[in-house]
Formats: structure tokens, sequence, C-alpha cells
């Protein structure tokens, strides 16, 4: 019998954690939290992480794993995650994956992240070289490179021609080989049965919720939290510039003086821009999926999965 995760996606706020929960202690499952900034710990009122109480009903995994100064990467998610959802299946209980970060998500799925390493002094060529000639000697050292061509790299982007200039310069392989390489690639998770739920609210509900949740955040002491991870989250820009913290931290640096209402709309009104970017990838990324439409108040309990 071929085993099963089950992998509920949804826009930030939409009503994941709580459905999961329910849902995980029903079917005697456990969690796995499929959220970029989750795995940083202290991160917490910021990430809606879920609280000691929730993780005392069902067990939780993929929750503070690093220092908000050390970078994670998605590669280490997988890798992570592998091992994690082998282990809860040796264990015979159901896996329920649940979360919004798209790259994620999608490892579940198919590849993203070939397996070139890039040597630091490498890192520095690509890097000295940036600085002396700027983008238009990237793009030619590219083109030197990778002389079959340079595919879909967009070579407008210095951080993205950058990156394949690396990764050519470290493989040896051209653009297109290597394109065609990470293709092949498969995941560690090709062996499941996934079943896919999305969930999704009307615009006007998911603001609202967005609204009072972040109210609730700045009550329970965000701005204490951001001050206390401060030096971690400068050192970090992908835990640094996370919403609700990038927004804080600006807040701080200014010395406090707007009033915590109009922080807590930029927050929300930031929050609400994600949750647009998030849809459209959902809904262009993920493999054809089961879109649950939830209530304003939606009964607990209701069925997720078939």
């Amino acid at each position: 019998m071929t085993p099963v995760i089950h992998l509920l996606a949804g826009p930030t706020a939409v009503g994941k954690s709580a459905l999961a929960l329910a849902w995980a202690q029903a079917s005697g499952g456990e969690i796995l939290s499929c959220d970029a900034m989750q795995v940083y710990r202290g991160m917490d009122l910021g990430t809606a992480k879920a609280t000691a109480a929730e993780r005392a009903l069902v067990p939780h995994h993929g929750l503070d794993l690093c220092d908000p100064a050390t970078p994670y990467s998605v590669a280490e998610y997988r890798d992570f995650a592998a091992r994690i959802v082998a282990e809860i299946h040796a264990r015979g209980r159901p896996v329920l994956v649940v979360g919004g970060s798209g790259f994620y998500l999608k490892c579940f799925f198919a590849p993203v992240a070939d397996d070139v390493v890039i040597p630091s002094a490498i890192e520095d060529e690509v890097r000295a070289l940036e600085q002396s000639g700027g983008l238009p000697a990237l793009v030619a050292r590219l083109h030197a490179a990778s002389p079959a061509g340079t595919g879909a790299v967009d070579l407008a982007n210095p951080r993205r021609v950058a990156r394949a200039l690396a990764r050519c310069l470290a493989s040896g392989r051209s653009v297109p080989e290597l394109a065609v390489a990470f293709a092949r690639q498969g995941t560690p998770f090709d062996h499941l049965e996934k079943r896919l739920v999305r969930l999704d609210r009307a615009r006007a509900d998911l603001a609202a919720r967005i609204a009072t949740r972040t109210r609730q955040m700045l009550h329970l002491g965000l701005v204490e939290e951001v001050r206390a991870l401060a030096p971690a989250l400068r050192a970090n820009p992908a835990a640094g510039t996370a919403i609700g913290y990038r927004e804080t931290l600006a807040w701080l640096d200014a010395g406090e003086r707007a009033p915590l209402p109009e922080l807590a709309d930029q927050i929300a009104r930031h929050t609400f821009q994600l949750v647009k970017k998030q849809r459209t990838w959902f809904r262009t990324q993920l493999p054809e999926h089961r879109v649950v439409e939830l209530a304003i108040d939606p009964a607990e309990g209701q069925p997720l999965f078939d």
C-alpha cells in the first residue's frame, strides 16, 4: 500500500492552523510545519507559530530548527521533511503538512534545489567581478561560461546572473545542461501518494482576519519579541525582512514615534499584499488540488480530505 501524505495549503491567516489541529486530533496524526519563518527560534508571535498548548495536543515538527541569525534553505527543509515524514510513517501515524510558504510546499512535488556546491572561492570571484564590472561584466562572463546559451536566466537581474554564473563555474556545465539535469531530478517524496487541499476565504473576510490577528500579535508582545531578536534579524535578511518583523524593526529604528495602530495598519496592509501573491502562486505553481472555500465562521471539524 502506497504511503500517504496530506498537505494543507492556503494564504496567511486563512485558518489553516485551527483546522489542521482539529484534523490531526481526530485522525491521530502529526503536523509538519511548512513555513519558512517558523523554522527560526524566537520568531513566535510574528509567524503565528503553534503555541505550547497546541503542541501539547498534537506533535508538531518543523518549528524552531535554527537561530534567526542563521539562514535556512529550502534544501535543508526538504531533507528535514523527508526524515520527519519517514519517522511519522514508521510510527503508523498520518502526516499533515501545513503551511503557506510556496517553495517549501513545492519541494513535496518537484525539485527545488540541485546538488551543485559552490565553493567560497568561486563566490568570491563572482562577487569581485560584479564589484569591478557590474552587470555587464557578469553577463559577458556568463556567456563565456555557457556558450550553449543562458536559457531562462533574467539577464537584467544581477543576482540571478551571478547565481547562474557561479553554478556554471562550479559545475563546469552550461545553463541548458544544468536545467536539463535539474528537471530530471526526483524528490524524496516521489514514492508517496499526495493529497493536497488549499483553503481560501472571501477577500473581505480574510482582510478582517488579518487585521484582527495583527492587533492580537502586537497586544501579545510582538514589539518586545522583535526588540529582543533585532541583532539576529539584522544578520539574516531572510528573517529580518519577514512581514511583521521588518515593519516593527523600522518602527523601533524610528524611535517608536508612530502610534501602535499605525504600525498595525502597515503590517496588515503588507500581509494582505503577500496574500495576493500567495494566491497567484498556489494557482499557478501547485499541482491540481481541491480548494475549500471557508465561510466566515466555519464549523469545526469539517472534512478536509476525502
